[in-house]
């Protein structure tokens, strides 16, 4: 077992699950839940505070601030608090109440965004708000996740050679599409890789990532209000939207085998089945990603009254 002294020291990445037995379609699921952030973003968030550390970004009594859904802002808090540093989550009404009291518990502060900007949405109405509190303060420091090129090194560096050390002849990685950090960088990797990989997004309906007209979103993590500026489509050889219905669906059957993973999970499961029905083959080796586990959502996916009230029966 290892010996860790700082948090982010630790996480495990070469857990998968097979779940051929629960959908009837040859898929691995990698789970990236089991570190003290609780997510894939554990590494994105690290890679960004430890460039903006060498670069002199960040210094002695700086405040880190971000815009997140939800999951970047506990492991941004993790960090923080283990570096001791102040944090302030931008997030909106959309991220789950245990998210939050995560956070706080970390020591982080919270500024929740209860009115959508008329165009640009929650997400530019979050972001308007980071500005705001840069432009007032110049002890805050904004690593702008949408922007940042550690979001995609991180996934490129970690998490892509991780699935390729595991599966060697995959054939097709399916990735969901939030900021799109994860997706360009694991889809940089695999365009270098030698044997072809056919790269597929997933996406929410009602995001506008890929040019779909803008609608309601209610589960966080995957989906943008406005066209991320990390996409370069030129890498990408498929895209699947997915219903939050069906998200919500997807994340049940899993829960009812054992498995409780977090919305993003349901909604990527759900578009790589979905693609595998149509495109795949008995001796294809397709993997894809489990952001988070399913605790956080317990008051929202899980509950019945939630669910029922947004999506019927």
């Amino acid at each position: 077992m290892p010996v860790i002294s700082a948090p982010h020291e630790f996480n495990e990445d070469e857990l998968y699950v097979d779940v051929k037995s629960i959908f009837g379609q040859p898929l691995f699921l990698k789970c990236e839940g089991f570190n003290f952030a609780g997510s894939v973003k554990v590494k994105a968030a690290t890679e960004m505070v430890e460039a903006a550390e060498r670069d002199g970004v960040l210094r002695p009594g700086s405040i880190l601030i971000e815009s997140s859904s939800g999951n970047l802002g506990v492991a941004l808090s993790m960090l923080a608090a283990s570096k001791g540093y102040r944090f302030v989550c931008v997030t909106d009404s959309r991220c789950n109440l245990a998210t939050r009291r995560l956070m706080e518990a970390l020591g982080s502060q919270v500024h929740i965004i209860t009115e959508p900007h008329p165009t640009t949405g929650y997400l530019g109405a979050r972001i308007d708000y980071v500005r705001a509190l840069c432009a007032s303060d110049e002890r805050y420091v904004w690593f702008n996740q949408y922007t940042n090129p550690a979001n995609w090194g991180a996934h490129y560096r970690r998490t892509a050679p991780a699935i390729a050390r595991q599966f060697p002849e995959l054939d097709v990685l399916f990735v969901g599409a939030g900021t799109t950090g994860t997706l360009m960088g694991c889809a940089r990797f695999f365009k270098e890789w030698h044997r072809p990989v056919r790269i597929v997004a997933v996406d929410t309906i009602g995001s506008v990532s890929f040019g779909g007209p803008s609608g309601r979103r209610m589960i966080p993590g995957l989906g943008m209000g406005v066209r991320p500026p990390l996409l370069d489509e030129s890498y990408v050889d498929d895209v699947v939207m997915v219903d939050e219905a069906d998200t919500v669906r997807t994340c049940h059957t899993l829960a009812r085998h054992g498995f409780l993973f977090g919305g993003s999970t349901g909604t990527q499961v759900t578009g790589a089945v979905n693609w595998l029905q149509q495109h795949g083959t008995p001796d294809m080796t397709a993997v894809t990603l489990a952001p988070d586990m399913g605790e956080r959502y317990l008051d929202t996916v899980y509950q019945t009254n939630w669910v029922q009230e947004l999506y019927g029966n």
